[in-house]
């Protein structure tokens, strides 16, 4: 099914009603002793008929979406704040992932990397190990533009950064970054604050948190997921 998300959203409320674990657990006990001649009256009674399956398909499928939509749209959201007079975009790369391009951004002053997710301050090694990789590239790349990682607040990614988290831990789940890391320097490096340390001021970090409207940054923390960040 491939129809108007109200549509879809509609069939599932249905289904799901005001709390879908209350939902689930009167279906559960309705549905003791059921029989074969029972079971379509039974499932169009409950909201559970197949278009409310294939509804459901379709907002896992809508909801796929949700991620690169927010990188999409908090990248445009900010162009407005960072462009000085006389920058013009070169270009930016708006999908998953950066599609062929080295960076999120690039302009005639600048290149960019933009995270849009909210730390919550635990343990949090998938988030820590995509701001080391966005960092380390931004870091040794050769341009002479300016370098500038962009999150939406600094204070938990610049405690992991000063930190004492292993860089064979933070390298671990990225064969090809880790393989470059190693080429360059070897044994040089044990921890993030190693690194960090000696390479600090090749990028700059900076919060876009006032640049996104408020509602924008609800979205942000109730979106999140491990996978928008490996992006």
């Amino acid at each position: 099914m491939k129809s108007d998300p109200a549509k879809v959203i509609h069939l599932l409320s249905k289904f799901t009603g005001q709390d879908l674990t209350r939902t689930l657990g009167r279906i559960e006990a309705e549905v003791r002793g059921l029989s074969a001649d029972d079971c379509d009256a039974f499932l169009e009674q409950a909201g559970a008929g197949r278009e409310v399956l294939a509804a459901a398909a379709e907002m896992k499928r809508l909801a796929g979406q949700i991620n690169v939509t927010i990188h999409a749209l908090g990248i445009l959201s900010c162009l407005p704040h960072i462009l000085e007079q006389g920058e013009t975009v070169e270009y930016v790369s708006l999908g998953a992932g950066n599609t062929g391009r080295e960076f999120d951004l690039e302009t005639n002053l600048r290149v960019a990397e933009f995270k849009f997710i909210r730390w919550r301050g635990g343990a949090e090694s998938i988030r820590q190990n995509s701001i080391f990789k966005d960092y380390v590239l931004l870091a040794e790349s050769p341009t002479p533009k300016r370098k500038y990682l962009y999150l939406v607040g600094t204070e938990h990614a610049l405690k992991f950064l000063h930190g004492g988290r292993a860089l064979s831990s933070v390298l671990s789940r990225n064969d090809k970054l880790q393989k470059m890391f190693s080429e360059r320097f070897g044994s040089q490096f044990s921890k993030v604050r190693d690194y960090y340390g000696a390479h600090c001021d090749a990028v700059q970090i900076e919060d876009v948190s006032a640049w996104l409207s408020e509602p924008a940054e609800v979205l942000i923390v109730d979106a999140v997921t491990d996978e928008l960040i490996e992006q």
